[in-house]
C-alpha cells in the first residue's frame, strides 16, 4: 500500500532525508510518494516552494514501482495559474491540493483564530476549500478536510460534519463532480474520538456518489510514514470506499 502524502527536507518543515524515508517504508513494508509543499505567493517569504527542476534531478534515481513522485499544492485563489503551471511542468506522477492558508494566514498560528468565534473561523475554512476545488481543476486528489482541527484554538476542535452539512457537502459534491479524489489523512487518527468524528463525512462522500480515496500520513519524519494505516483500512471498508494511488497522474487501485 502506498502512503501518498509524506515530506522530505525539500519541504520546508521537515529535515527528513529521502533514503531515511525509503528504509522507514521498507521496514513497514508500504510504498511512498513524496509531495513536498509547494506554497505560492506564501505570506512569509521563501517558505514552502521549491526548485521542480532540481527536485527531479536529485529525486529521480530513487523513482519506481515503491516510490514515486508527487506535489502538495497550497489551494490559494491569488496563484492559480502559476501553481497550474507547476503541475504541467513536473513529471509528477501526483497532485494533492490542500487548504493551509485562510485569508492570507496560516492556520497553524494563533494569529488566525484571534477574535473568531469556532463556526466563523471554520466557515472560512471551508469557504476557502470550496472555492479553491472549484478553481484547482488539475489537483488529483484534496487534501485532509480536517488539516484546521490540528492547530485550532478551540476547546472542542473536531469539525462536526452536522454543524457544517451544508458546506461540507457542497465541497464534497463539486470533488465527486470533477472526478477528484478525497484524501484519508491519517495523521489525527490516533484518537479515537477523532476517527469516529471523520466517518460521518466519508460516509457521506459515499453517499453522494464518491468513490475513491487516498491515503496519507502527512509524514515529516520516519516515524510517522504509513501511521495508523490499520484505522485509514478500517474506515475505507466501514464506507465503502476504494483506496487508490497515482502513477503517472493515472488512478492505481491499492490492494489492502
Amino acid at each position: 500500500m502506498f502512503d501518498t502524502h509524506v515530506h522530505t527536507k525539500v519541504s520546508t518543515d521537515s529535515e527528513m532525508e529521502i533514503e531515511e524515508a525509503i528504509k522507514s517504508a521498507q521496514n513497514k513494508n508500504i510504498s511512498l510518494i513524496i509531495t513536498e509543499h509547494m506554497d505560492l505567493k506564501f505570506p512569509e517569504k521563501g517558505l514552502f516552494c521549491f526548485d521542480v527542476d532540481d527536485y527531479f534531478k536529485k529525486y529521480s534515481k530513487y523513482r519506481g514501482n515503491n516510490l514515486l513522485l508527487g506535489v502538495e499544492i497550497g489551494i490559494k485563489d491569488d496563484c492559480i495559474e502559476e501553481s497550474r503551471e507547476v503541475t504541467e511542468k513536473g513529471l509528477f506522477d501526483y497532485v494533492l491540493g490542500s487548504v493551509h492558508l485562510v485569508d492570507n494566514l496560516d492556520v497553524y498560528y494563533e494569529t488566525y483564530y484571534k477574535e473568531k468565534s469556532k463556526q466563523e473561523a471554520y466557515e472560512k475554512y471551508l469557504a476557502t476549500m470550496l472555492s479553491g476545488i472549484q478553481k484547482y481543476d488539475f489537483i488529483d486528489s484534496m487534501g485532509h478536510i480536517d488539516y484546521i482541527c490540528r492547530y485550532a484554538r478551540y476547546d472542542d476542535r473536531e469539525l462536526y460534519y452536522r454543524d457544517f452539512s451544508d458546506m461540507i457537502d457542497e465541497i464534497l459534491k463539486t470533488l465527486i463532480d470533477k472526478d477528484k479524489c478525497m484524501e484519508l489523512n491519517t495523521r489525527r487518527l490516533s484518537d479515537e474520538n477523532a476517527a469516529k468524528n471523520i466517518i460521518s463525512i466519508y460516509k457521506r462522500f459515499k453517499e453522494l456518489g464518491g468513490k475513491h480515496v487516498t491515503v496519507g500520513s502527512d509524514a515529516h519524519n520516519t516515524t510517522a510514514i504509513g501511521s495508523n494505516f490499520h484505522v485509514a483500512r478500517e474506515i475505507i471498508d466501514l464506507c465503502d470506499l476504494k483506496a487508490v494511488y497515482f502513477k503517472e497522474r493515472k488512478k492505481e487501485y491499492e490492494k489492502i
